[in-house]
């Protein structure tokens, strides 16, 4: 068999195969056999029905249809192999079938013209010593108090108050009703009734007086100073941005009274308290562990800078066209993990993902999918270029490690496997170019569009703080 190739744009090759005579001829006697045995014409027994009869019960084109829905895979498959290329994906036939049904006649050669994605060639013009700026993070001791602080809050005693009135830090039973509020127009109608808010009636409702508490704007600050046994009526707005878009930016009059105040008590930073909330016996190796913690995380965040600094940077001298089908995998994946979280939330995604939401949702993914995948591409073309690998004694060790965290959930080790040969192979190349590059510690803050990323990540840590 005849192969020709031609390297084509986005990492494409293509293929002009020559199938010879004797494949055209064999695959026509193996469909017409095949025919044969399962024809039921009258006069004929199954598999003695001679070939004319089969053509006119067929039809020519059917039957030559049949040979190439053969003919095509196979030979495009043989010459992949022949050509010794890696495809990504299927093969697309860029001959015309009606074209290859013309042109085909049993014992005569047949050429076929396909195009395949292959892995794109990463041209790499220096990733070498290079001259870069990091975010420096550095260990911050409120962190640690901010969590004790919070910890405290969370098993405070309860203590009941009396002569004086609510303030911010304590815990108030309330009783209350909410009506939407009127209009300058509608407060002029007398005659009106205001519309009770569904859902809005609530008795021994517990309310934590703290500016951030998550009820609507308003609400909070307007219970302070109130009294036990006082009623008022407080008028607060619902966000814009309001889970429940019904009462989303809409005005609302909760008419209030105070059934009790407490105050919380806040226990003593000791060993007691370190058991309670720990599996420390002793307050102290509960803060020495917390600002381990701390301290780690802020070397981990700054490595992390690091890194992303002479990544950015190398992917500015790299050249690398991408097939169709590495990019659409990719936002596969990433929609896959968006699916993930969304579900997670509770959202029904199956209710959610129209085909509209989701053409929109692989539209915005491209970019991503794009950045992703080029830097893996160039993360492994320098690992082939300076020989860096991952033994096996090394994955097996930190495949040990996740067992023993994850062992009483179902996992695929070879998934776990892989995904951690990938990992480990990038701390590896990350590590090299890091000694071979030259990386100035900044302050954070310093670096135009790093801040708002780094804050993104702060926001994360922060929101999974807890001992």
């Amino acid at each position: 068999m005849k192969v020709t190739q031609e390297k084509l744009p986005a990492s494409q090759i293509g293929l002009e195969i020559e199938i010879t005579p004797e494949t055209t001829q064999q695959k026509y006697q193996e469909v017409i056999k095949n025919l044969s045995s399962k024809a039921n014409i009258p006069g004929f027994r199954r598999g003695k029905v001679p070939i004319p009869i089969l053509l006119q019960h067929y039809g020519s084109s059917r039957i030559k249809a049949a040979v190439l829905e053969e003919i095509i895979p196979d030979g495009i498959e043989k010459a992949l192999k022949q050509s010794d290329i890696q495809a990504i994906g299927q093969p697309q036939l860029r001959s015309s079938f009606d074209d290859l049904l013309s042109n085909y006649v049993p014992g005569q050669p047949l050429t076929i013209i396909a195009v395949i994605d292959v892995q794109p060639e990463v041209n790499l013009q220096q990733y070498t010593n290079l001259s870069v700026k990091a975010e420096e993070v550095k260990y911050d001791e409120q962190q640690v108090q901010k969590v004790l602080d919070q910890e405290r809050q969370r098993i405070a005693t309860l203590v009941p108050v009396d002569g004086r009135s609510a303030q911010i830090g304590d815990v108030v039973i309330v009783d209350f009703t909410a009506v939407f509020a009127k209009t300058d127009g509608e407060a002029n109608e007398e005659s009106s009734e205001p519309e009770p808010i569904p859902g809005g009636v609530a008795s021994d409702f517990k309310v934590e007086l703290q500016q951030e508490s998550g009820f609507i704007p308003g609400f909070v600050d307007g219970i302070v100073g109130m009294s036990s046994g006082e009623t008022k009526e407080i008028l607060a707005q619902f966000p814009a941005d309001y889970g429940n878009q019904a009462l989303a930016g809409k005005k609302a009059l909760f008419t209030v009274t105070i059934q009790e105040i407490k105050e919380k008590e806040l226990p003593e930073l000791n060993d007691e308290f370190a058991q309670e909330v720990s599996e420390f016996s002793s307050f102290a190796e509960l803060q020495a562990s917390l600002e381990e913690r701390y301290r780690k995380e802020a070397q981990e965040r700054t490595k992390t800078n690091q890194r992303e600094a002479v990544l950015k940077e190398i992917l500015k001298y790299v050249e690398v066209e991408l097939p169709e089908t590495l990019i659409d995998n990719e936002v596969d994946v990433i929609l896959q993990q968006t699916a993930a979280k969304l579900t997670q939330q509770g959202l029904d995604v199956k209710k959610l993902f129209t085909q509209d939401v989701i053409s929109y949702m692989r539209g915005q993914a491209r970019p991503e999918a794009i950045d992703r995948i080029k830097r893996g591409l160039t993360l492994r073309a320098i690992s082939q270029r300076e020989s860096i690998q991952v033994s096996e004694t090394e994955v097996e060790l930190k495949l040990t490690e996740v067992l023993a965290e994850f062992r009483d959930e179902n996992i695929d080790i070879d998934q776990v496997r892989l995904l951690l040969r990938g990992e480990l192979l990038s701390e590896k190349v990350f590590d090299w170019l890091l000694e071979h590059s030259k990386v100035e510690l900044v302050a954070e803050g310093l670096l135009p569009g790093v801040g708002e990323q780094g804050a993104g990540e702060q926001g994360a840590g922060e929101q999974g703080e807890n001992i």
